[in-house]
């Protein structure tokens, strides 16, 4: 027992309190050595609770761990003396990543600083002092976090420092935890946490997988009890050619993103994206990617050796060894029957009910021995035997020395008892055992299917009205709700870290997973890892197949809400999430499908031949009780994503290889069966979806639409009654509106905006917008005015314009002047008729070399603008435009001109195309094409 007064109190202030409490000779210290032996059986969790100061709990984890070294020198090793940096070098594709230790955290378990470039990438490993409750789980914790600082940024939201983790450091975060965990032993109870931060970003060389290989090495060189060391690399291809670690620049015409994480070994994980590569091509980046993670770990070893601290290998405390035979003794049939029923919610529910038979067996009760003779139990039985149940006869009622008879009577067996947690954990490993067993032994899975059947598949689309698109995708137990909705730029998602320079991102997938998927009852808030992690996986899946923004200008967003699970529900939200693309009208490439592979490795002790088994569209128990889980989302020729998590040592090439062809073929039969979808996708634009139509104008035009401080383009919105109208420095100008009328008004207005106006066009029936001293302002076109000077507006001599003229009044002008500034000079004098022919004035001889020479305003004038009609051709009717409105004579103010600077009356916006497809200006040849503003020399 403790009897130092330390551990309650506070320390006495005699010379032998000076040393440390817990040192072997400290004379006020004792202990039982049985207690904390190894070898000794292990207590209860509970039998720790008395034991709660700090400082004992401390000990109890560095006995363990170094039980030979002093305890003096393992809280001042390497502290007193200063930091001793150790560092090596690593090759790693065409150049080499520095790891450094033993300068910086050095009260951590472990800590590293990784650089590549002028990357770093720091990463510490802490345990908790005693062991948690056992649980079936490993308990870790993994956070990653980019200081913007590493970039010379700050934050740009209101908080300047980093809040909480953005779903791009989520990602990084489940790619450190998904390779270290299947390397941690079970029965290893201690917390340990694992922090990651970028103190260095130089935008080349990218933090994510070399945080992955920083952990890797932290762990190796700390006290957790991890079986392999573990380091990630990232391939992509370039110009056909496989790239370890390439650089963001590199990167960005790559065909593929691949991170591979594993052992010297087995693939542990990886995780990637690719336009349509095919399986072999895939498998060649995997290859090459294992070799470089192998040369990392063989050199890590070396630093292990040298500076790595003892593994706590006594604390992996396991259930005992017969536990496991006495569950199987208590379930073993039940446990077969509930493993035969099909559907998901009754089959659960048969095996918490048989779960909780065995516990009250196990360990309230206590569990006897089917075979009482059995030498264990008379030896227990033995020991707990109570000696007031002997009985002492007397025969005839005298008592002789020596004459005393002990009556023999059957000894009752002593139940035993185990703890909760060993019963479910054993509980656990059995329902999984006899789950392999059925599959392999039996070829029948849970539901009946063999390895390579996949569920009944069944889909509808539009079945929310009101929706841009939607889609209920079906696979068994798996159902997937997704919607997609279509918006302007303003919808679109904004990021800000320090990898993604793009500011905005135009389609995005969203992935819910709310508790009543699986029948139960949970806590609702912010998205989990496992959903950021689900969604992206998706949304990657479907970016290769969507439009470019010059052929669909709409931001999509994509909500995939799980409403039912058994397994594979992010492969779900690719098949329904493509589905409801097509009946939002998205012009997509092609069709896209996932599926989800499992795995039993070890097949031999189950009753097979020890070749691997490969399933097909695994549920969720084969998740869970398998050893891999391979999404793989494609097409019939290539793949678009990937992930794979393994939850043994790793898999081979081989292995991997036969996953994906079969991926490969279940994909084709998932295509097949989404075609058969009732009702089928719309494959139009919703009635209750955006308009959006983009113009094209010269750059040093956009300030006329915006106006001082955007009251031209916000008086624009307000009178049209158009949603938005978005512009960009190239000229390229995008209109959103709900309705064609209120998008036409807007089109007309930017386009009188933007025209180029030539000295000599002349405007019919303008408004008088304004009258000053010295003339008048009229509006030739929406939004577009010209001066006409008060010796412009008769031929006679005026003194005031209000003489003539009133506000409000229409007049026919003609263009004289455009000055340097783009201010126009309009006159109405030289369009009045000639009252004096045999003298013409100045203005009327310069209004004779005009393009045209006008008629009286009061005859109707019909003017074609199509080329010269050839020989024997007949004018058409829509070539014909009457020109009694107020729009210039010279040339209908339309959007649209040819290259060769001509107008068409078709020019005008089509009713069922509301954006521009480059493909069908290319097929209309010289004519004019709906969205574009063009002059002969160019974009206006």
């Amino acid at each position: 027992m403790l009897t130092n007064p330390t551990l309650h109190g506070r320390a006495p202030s005699s010379p032998s309190s000076l040393l440390h409490p817990l040192q072997p000779n400290n004379p006020t210290f004792s202990f039982s050595p049985s207690l904390f032996s190894p070898c000794a059986a292990r207590p209860s969790p509970r039998s720790f609770l008395p034991f709660r100061p700090l400082r004992f709990k401390r000990w109890s984890r560095v006995r363990a761990s170094a039980d030979s070294k002093p305890l003096e020198s393992v809280e001042d090793d390497g502290l007193s003396s200063g930091p001793q940096k150790h560092s090596i070098k690593i090759p790693v594709g065409d150049r080499h990543i520095l790891v450094e230790t033993g300068h910086i955290g050095r009260q951590a378990s472990a800590s590293v600083t990784v650089t590549d470039g002028e990357t770093i990438v720091y990463c510490s490993v802490c345990l908790a002092d005693v062991p948690s409750e056992p649980s079936d789980f490993f308990p870790m914790s993994v956070n990653y976090q980019e200081r913007l600082s590493a970039a010379g940024r700050t934050s740009g939201g209101f908080f300047k420092r980093e809040g909480r983790a953005k779903d791009h450091e989520v990602l990084i975060c489940r790619l450190i935890d998904r390779p270290l965990r299947p390397t941690m032993p079970k029965g290893f109870y201690y917390e340990t946490q694992v922090l990651s931060w970028v103190f260095s970003y130089d935008g080349l060389h990218s933090p994510d997988c070399l945080a992955v290989t920083a952990a890797g090495i932290a762990v190796a060189l700390s006290e957790v009890p991890n079986t392999k060391t573990i380091a990630g690399v990232r391939i992509g291809l370039i110009d056909d050619k496989f790239v370890v670690n390439p650089t963001t620049r590199e990167m960005e015409s790559s065909e593929l993103d691949l991170i591979i994480a594993g052992t010297d070994s087995a693939i542990l994980m990886i995780e990637g994206y690719c336009n349509f590569l095919p399986e072999e091509r895939l498998l060649q980046a995997v290859e090459i990617g294992q070799a470089a993670i192998r040369q990392i770990c063989h050199e890590v070893e070396t630093l292990v050796k040298k500076r790595g601290k003892p593994k706590m290998i006594e604390a992996i405390k396991l259930p005992p060894a017969e536990l496991y035979r006495h569950v199987e003794d208590i379930s073993g049939d039940e446990l077969v029957k509930a493993l035969q029923i099909r559907s998901k919610i009754p089959r659960r529910k048969a095996l918490s009910a048989l779960e909780d038979k065995v516990l009250t067996i196990l360990t309230e009760q206590g569990y006897v021995f089917k075979d009482e003779s059995s030498g264990a139990a008379e030896g227990i039985a033995d020991v707990y035997e109570d000696e007031d149940e002997d009985e002492v006869v007397v025969p005839d009622g005298e008592v002789d020395e020596g004459d005393v008879h002990i009556k023999p009577i059957p000894r009752k067996p002593v139940p035993l008892l185990f703890s909760e947690v060993d019963v479910k954990l054993v509980f656990k490993e059995v329902t999984s055992k006899f789950l392999r067993k059925r599959i392999v032994e039996g070829g029948k899975r849970s539901d009946g299917r063999s390895p390579l059947e996949i569920r009944p598949i069944n889909s509808q689309c539009g079945i929310l009205p009101r929706a841009h698109g939607s889609a209920l995708f079906t696979r068994g137990e798996t159902q997937s709700l997704a919607v997609v909705t279509l918006g302007d730029k303003q919808m679109a998602q904004r990021i800000d870290n320090l990898v993604d320079t793009e500011e905005l991102k135009s389609f995005y997938l969203q992935y819910s997973f709310p508790p009543s998927c699986v029948g139960e009852v949970g806590r609702m808030g912010a998205p989990s890892r496992r959903e950021v992690g689900h969604g992206m996986l998706a949304e990657r899946a479907l970016e290769p197949i969507l439009p470019s923004e010059e052929d669909f200008p709409y931001t999509v967003r994509v909500e995939s809400t799980i409403t039912e699970s058994n397994g594979s529900s992010s492969m779900a939200s690719v098949c329904g999430g493509c589905l409801a693309l097509l009946d939002a009208g998205v012009p997509i490439k092609c069709s896209v499908a996932g599926i989800a592979m499992g795995l039993v490795l070890e097949t031999k002790e189950f009753g097979g031949d020890g070749t691997p088994l490969i399933l097909s569209d695994i549920s969720g128990s084969e998740d869970a009780s398998g050893d891999m889980d391979f999404k793989v989302a494609g097409d019939e020729s290539g793949i678009t994503a990937f992930q794979m998590d393994i939850k043994i040592g790793g898999i081979t090439l081989p292995v991997m290889e036969q996953a994906l062809h079969q991926a490969r073929d279940g994909r084709k039969h998932v295509l097949s069966e989404m075609l058969k979808c009732s009702p089928p996708p719309a494959k139009k634009l919703s009635p209750y979806a955006p308009l959006i139509h983009v113009m094209k104008v010269k750059p040093e035009k956009v300030n006329l639409i915006i106006g001082t401080g955007g009251k031209k383009v916000k008086s624009i919105i307000e009178e049209t009654g158009v949603d938005a109208i978005d512009t960009q420095d190239d000229g390229i100008v995008k209109i959103t509106a709900k309705d064609l009328s209120s998008l036409e008004k807007s089109k007309a207005i930017i386009a009188n905006l933007t025209m180029v106006p030539t000295v000599g066009d002349i405007y019919r029936n303008c408004e008088i917008k304004s009258i000053a001293p010295y003339g008048v302002f009229v509006e030739i076109a929406p939004g577009r005015e010209g001066l006409c000077h008060i010796s412009e507006l008769s031929p006679n001599w005026l003194a005031k314009a209000e003489d003539i003229f009133k506000v409000g009044d229409h007049i026919d002008v003609k263009l004289i002047e455009v000055n340097e500034k783009g201010q126009l000079r309009l006159s109405h004098r030289a369009l009045l008729p000639d009252q004096n022919p045999d003298q013409p004035t100045g203005k009327q001889q310069t209004s004779s070399s005009t393009k045209e020479n006008m008629p009286p305003q009061e005859k109707l004038i019909n003017i074609s603008t199509r080329k010269p009609l050839r020989k024997n051709e007949e004018p058409s009717e829509e070539s014909k435009v009457d020109k009694n409105l107020p729009k210039k004579v010279v040339a209908p103010l339309m959007d649209l001109t040819s290259e060769q600077g001509r107008l068409t009356g078709k020019n005008q916006a089509k009713v069922n195309e509301p954006y521009i497809s480059k493909d069908r200006q290319k097929k209309s040849g010289n004519k004019a094409s709906t969205g574009m503003v063009a002059s002969k020399d160019g974009a206006s």
